[in-house]
């Protein structure tokens, strides 16, 4: 059974960090549709204005943050230590667990074209050890098929292996698709699937979808893609769901008050950070 459309987010305009100017796609109004996807940021932008002020430091806990930059760099540092840059077609994936205090730079390019997920952690993960990775181009396999190219940012891919996450099954896809083409990827039943279209418009069960739109899928066993008569970019992102309860506080998410009120307590004296943790390069 091929997968439709079962509802659609285009997002809004916001400013974040310093003054950072994005597009809020997912949030707070969509974590029970889209679980386990809490939220999505969308970065495209020629102006340097509107992203240099950056991301200054700021805790997490409870959720994984995974950055993909098409186009851009991105600097990131934490207090456990960790320093390190992400430039065109890479990843950073942050597991925050249970806690880190990060922030991150965006120094000025000709384009910054991408977007940020956060990643939802199971309650028994909540407060695992956090843990930082950068996943480079060259450890990216971009597989080609007819009509177009898939980049495998993470999990499996036919016979393909890309990184693995520590504690969701995540398969994450970057598909290039030429003018007037179409992939299938085969899908569990039961899985949860969303494409975002970062790029150019395509078709989903003979409805269109327009550029910087966010896509949750029905069940089914697989999903058509199609573009239009111009090329398309498209983030395939496809887990489990989780469904357990959300508690959500800034760029706190736990599964309750009394554990929002714990965090609180942490950054107030100081013992937010539990443990040190070792860069991965």
């Amino acid at each position: 059974m091929n997968r439709k459309i079962k509802s659609k987010v285009i997002g809004f305009r916001t400013v974040d960090g310093a003054g950072v100017n994005l597009v809020r796609v997912l949030g707070r109004d969509n974590v029970t549709e889209f679980d386990p996807i809490l939220m999505l940021d969308s970065f495209d932008s020629t102006n340097p204005s509107d992203y240099v002020a950056g991301f200054p430091m700021h805790p997490h806990r409870g959720i994984e943050t995974i950055s993909y930059l098409y186009k851009g760099k991105m600097v990131h540092s934490d207090t456990l230590g960790n320093e390190d840059s992400i430039s065109d077609g890479e990843v950073q994936w942050m597991n925050s667990g249970s806690g880190i205090e990060h922030e991150e730079k965006i120094p000025a390019s000709e384009r910054l074209l991408g977007v940020q997920l956060w990643l939802n952690l199971p309650a028994k993960d909540k407060m695992s050890k956090p843990s930082y990775n950068h996943i480079k181009r060259a450890d990216i396999r971009e597989i080609e098929f007819e009509g177009g190219m898939l980049r495998l940012l993470a999990g499996k891919y036919k016979d393909h292996m890309g990184y693995q996450g520590e504690y969701l099954p995540l398969d994450y896809y970057d598909v290039h698709l030429n003018g007037n083409s179409n992939i299938v990827i085969d899908t569990p039943y039961n899985d949860s699937v969303m494409i975002f279209t970062l790029l150019g418009d395509v078709c989903v069960g003979g409805e269109i979808i327009k550029e910087k739109t966010a896509v949750k899928l029905t069940e089914g066993n697989s999903l058509e893609i199609k573009s239009t008569d111009k090329p398309a970019q498209v983030l395939f992102i496809k887990s489990i769901r989780l469904n357990e309860p959300i508690a959500w506080a800034g760029s706190i998410v736990m599964n309750s008050n009394e554990e929002l009120k714990e965090a609180s307590y942490d950054l107030k004296n100081g013992t937010f950070i539990k443990e040190k943790i070792e860069f991965k390069s």
